[in-house]
């Protein structure tokens, strides 16, 4: 018989296995016979491939073009000499990709997917993977189903099929055998790998693990869609195609002059062209900016946050709004009870005893008979309705390891201190049934057996369950619970509240024998209320801080909390997000606001916070900012937070806390919780754009150097001051390990301290023109021109003289000039560490790859001007102690050119 028309009882029988689970011994028997529980991926394309798509991208195609043009020119030195530059750029290229692939490839291992399962009878975690058939898995919601498995217990239960079958909505589940046929992907006791749990709770045995199950028929579509590009690679590959415009135009311009205008022999004008071309092309611009990204995604998971696509790193820092969490982001998430009120009484909890004498104390407080018995009352409601578990012997705090919701792991332990046993009160009245919480209702049921009858126990947000009981247990009595007695209440939890306290309210109601419909809206109505439980949650001590920081990065931050008001501003005020008084908007307030009076009190008020907020608020807000071209970092962690997550430019997940469905619909993962990770990966996705910028600054000097010289040739027919060996030797030796360092250097210290950067801002803005081209080209290209005019005059050279290529003046000038880019692009380096800050003050050595880049690029010099072999290739000679000192000189004078421009810009 099929697995799906068995009852829940003979499941376990089906499939060898019984409500205890396996044991450890059988489940890694299994392991060994059904293999992990994996969809084997489709396989990537073959490193060949990867890197001969390196010898044909735009840039790469404008060289094969130039080499084409050498050979036809006679030119077979130069032909060769750029097709071993395609070569070693395209090694360079793959090397660097294939190093971003891996470190992408290590990131998505650092998270991976677990799954709850029962084995010998207890309830652990385990890594999805070492799941098996027969396995007894633990569903809650949020939850990813890691396995195709069949129900046999279910409380409320809904699951997102949509990535099976498409449907958005979600369905019921139940674990009964159907009572009319259906397709096996809508079976309503089944549920599949690769779905998720919307709502509710169940249990449900393992049928089929890894490409057995349905979802591996569909594995292949889903590993198929490829990455996009983001934004910043998009940017690139048109400055690219912008470059490659403009060195063929440049080069044809030039070519048209050398022949018709100056009269060069075609060879001669052909040869220039390609120079003047070749100076235009930034060889190592891609595959550096792809390591840059990669580099800066691996920085981050060492600060605790997962990115999941290298596009987020870029949008990180343009961020405008943070919209963050309360619980377990700005706090710790370490809930300790502190106050318990019963009626009508408040018992401070810090230790724990009774005497044996009648006369109870509690936390050193004496309290009668009946007040334990109500103090009793609401423990029983606060451990009943709860999924938490403690287990002993962990490494957290009081020797227990939490499993599941720290609030309710605080019940547990609030228990323990008054002897409650849990164990043997559930065998007395075990669980029979479960109303799961949800954000609408604010509230959980649990439904247990007490002898003949059945009761409700609930808990959930004091004023939604005050409102929904109209009795209170008072003395061990139950009596009626009048308006005025609620508005008593109300201010003593509003007292908590302001405390920065979060509160719980306790309550239970009677049904009867019979009764079996689950229904919320009978179920929790017309109830007794018991008292309310007060936690508090600490603020995160490096979180003040992080505020700070993004205060003065101009950045505003917008609490959105389930939790209640009062509660809310009070952590807020302490942390720092709000200053003086505030505007507290309430959900059904929300609700209640169009979208343009909702921006306009976030734009107009300093300090907003929105409380009682749901997911959907959460969705709309995220929205709204959007849409005023904010751009927004969303943090959640619940299943329904995922449609915001989303939405946001920035969706971050909590990797502690989060769901399995709020993890994949995000970004970046916390893999700490903490509001302090997300301010540092801003810090870093401002600091990736910028160290581009200074990369490419740092290209577009030497560029402006490298071309002025066929300017100068074309305007005043002097003899060409560098030749094409001699640039191709710059842009594919000397300067390749300095660029990669600066795409790789650390933050300047007042990158958090400016505003956000435009999101509509190009990459290739007229500051980086001016920097690079105009300022620091022009100035390296003036001190070059003037050693090349130097050695030449002193060689007795004069105006209008020709020399031949191999006269050793000339190779005695062109030596000059190149050498002399270098030294001038040492001094580039070592000033383009920063944009507005001293490089004295960032430290001019503090990032190792400068020294390691520097020390590169002057042992290739040397190696150019000195090994004879190398001569011969680049037409270079020796230079003598006093043309040595000349060109060093050009490395103070490039720094603190631009040091006097960042002080200029500092002090206007």
């Amino acid at each position: 018989m099929k697995i799906y028309k068995l009852p829940p009882e003979k499941v376990y029988d089906k499939l060898k296995t019984s409500e205890s689970g396996l044991s450890e011994n059988e489940a890694e028997y299994r392991l060994k016979k059904y293999g992990l529980n994996k969809i084997e991926e489709l396989k990537k394309p073959p490193l060949i491939k990867i890197f001969l798509a390196n010898f044909y991208h735009v840039l790469a195609l404008l060289l094969w073009a130039a080499s084409i043009l050498a050979f036809i020119s006679g030119n077979p030195q130069l032909g060769f000499a750029i097709i071993a530059v395609i070569i070693i750029n395209a090694i360079f290229s793959f090397w660097q990709e294939y190093e971003a692939e891996k470190a992408t490839e290590a990131l998505k291992k650092i998270l991976p997917i677990h799954a709850k399962v029962i084995r010998n009878g207890k309830e652990i975690e385990i890594i999805a993977e070492k799941l098996v058939p027969g396995d007894i898995l633990v569903l809650e919601e949020g939850d990813r189903i890691s396995a195709d498995a069949r129900l046999v217990e279910s409380y409320q239960m809904k699951v997102d099929n949509s990535t099976l079958t498409g449907e958005s909505r979600p369905v019921r589940k139940i674990s009964n055998i159907p009572k009319k046929e259906h397709n096996y992907l809508e079976m309503p006791n089944i549920v599949f790998a690769g779905t998720s749990v919307s709502s509710g709770t169940g249990k449900a045995v393992i049928i089929c693990t890894g490409m057995n199950t349905e979802f591996s028929k569909i594995a292949s579509m889903t590993q198929s869609v490829k990455d996009e590009l983001s934004p910043l690679q998009k940017q690139i590959n048109k400055l690219a195609h912008i470059i490659a415009f403009v060195a063929v135009s440049m080069g044809l311009i030039l070519f048209i002059v050398d022949i018709w205008v100056i009269n060069l022999p075609l060879v001669v004008g052909f040869t220039f062209a390609i120079g003047l071309m070749v100076a235009n092309v930034p060889e190592g611009l891609l595959p550096t900016v792809t390591l840059a990204l990669a580099s800066s995604a691996k920085k981050m998971v060492k600060k605790n946050a997962l990115i999941k696509r290298l596009s987020s790193v870029e949008t990180l820092g343009s961020t405008t709004i943070i919209c963050t969490d309360k619980t377990g982001t700005l706090t710790k998430n370490e809930m300790t009870v502190r106050k318990i009120w019963i009626p009508h009484k408040v018992i401070d909890v810090t230790g724990t005893g009774y005497s044996s004498e009648g006369e109870f104390i509690y936390e050193g407080q004496k309290i009668s008979y009946n007040e334990f018995k109500e103090l009793e009352l609401v423990i029983r409601v606060a451990t009943f309705c709860n999924d938490a578990k403690l287990i002993e012997n962990g490494k957290s705090t009081n020797n227990f390891k939490i499993m599941g919701d720290p609030t309710e792991a605080s019940l547990l332990v609030a228990a323990l201190k008054i002897n409650f046993n849990l164990e043997k009160e559930l065998r007395r009245m075990p669980r029979i049934g479960e109303i799961p919480f949800d954000s609408d209702r604010k509230c959980m049921s649990s439904i247990h057996q007490k002898n003949d009858r059945k009761v409700a126990y609930v808990k959930g947000a004091p004023k939604r369950i005050i409102s929904l009981c109209n009795q209170i247990s008072v003395g061990n009595i139950v009596r009626k619970f009048t308006s005025d007695e609620k508005d008593e209440v109300i201010k003593i939890h509003d007292k908590m509240a302001s405390e920065g306290l979060r509160i719980l309210s306790m309550a239970y109601k009677e049904l009867s024998t019979n009764f079996e419909d689950y229904d919320p809206h009978f179920v929790e109505k017309d109830m007794i209320f018991t008292g309310f439980v007060a936690m508090q949650d600490p603020p995160r001590p490096e979180v003040c801080q992080a505020v700070k920081k993004c205060h003065q990065a101009s950045i505003r931050i917008i609490m959105i909390t389930g939790d209640y008001g009062l509660t809310a501003k009070a952590i807020a005020k302490e942390v720092g997000i709000i200053s003086g008084e505030c505007t507290l908007i309430k959900g059904k307030e929300l609700d209640e606001m169009t979208d343009s009076e909702v921006y306009g009190i976030i734009k107009s008020k300093g300090n907003v916070i929105f409380a009682r907020a749901v997911p959907e608020h959460k969705l709309r807000i995220a929205s709204i900012l959007e849409d005023k071209k904010e751009i927004v970092a969303m943090t959640g962690d619940g299943v329904n937070d995922a449609p915001a997550l989303k939405k946001a430019d920035i969706g971050v997940a909590m990797g502690i806390t989060g769901t399995d469905v709020a993890k994949e619909a995000s970004d970046m993962v916390l893999t700490d919780d903490n509001f302090a990770t997300i301010v540092s990966a801003i810090k870093e996705g401002r600091t990736i754009y910028e160290n581009i910028r200074k990369f490419i600054t740092y290209i577009f000097a030497h560029e402006t150097a490298e071309i002025l010289p066929f300017v100068l040739m074309v305007l005043f027919k002097i003899p060409l001051p560098i030749t094409a060996m001699q640039i191709l030797a710059i842009d594919l030796g000397t300067d390749t390990l300095p660029a990669l360092a600066l795409g790789m250097g650390p933050s300047e210290s007042d990158v958090m301290k400016r505003p956000p950067r435009s999101h509509d801002e190009h990459l290739l803005n007229l500051q980086v023109i001016f920097r690079g081209y105009v300022y620091l080209g022009l100035i390296e290209a003036l001190i070059v021109i003037s050693g090349y005019f130097w050695v030449l005059f002193s060689g007795g050279w004069q105006w209008g003289d020709n020399l031949l290529f191999t006269d050793q003046l000339y190779l005695r000038a062109t030596t000059m000039v190149f050498v002399g880019i270098v030294c001038a692009q040492i001094g580039n380096i070592l000033t383009c560490q920063t944009t507005r800050m001293s490089s004295f003050k960032l430290g001019l050595f503090r990032n190792k790859w400068i020294i390691i880049g520097i020390l590169f690029e002057v042992i290739v010099t040397l190696a150019i001007v000195y090994i004879p072999y190398l001569q011969n290739i680049f037409g270079t000679t020796s230079l003598s102690a006093i043309e040595w000192l000349y060109v060093i000189t050009f490395i103070p004078i490039m720094f603190f050119a631009d040091e006097l421009r960042k002080y200029w810009i500092r002090i206007n």
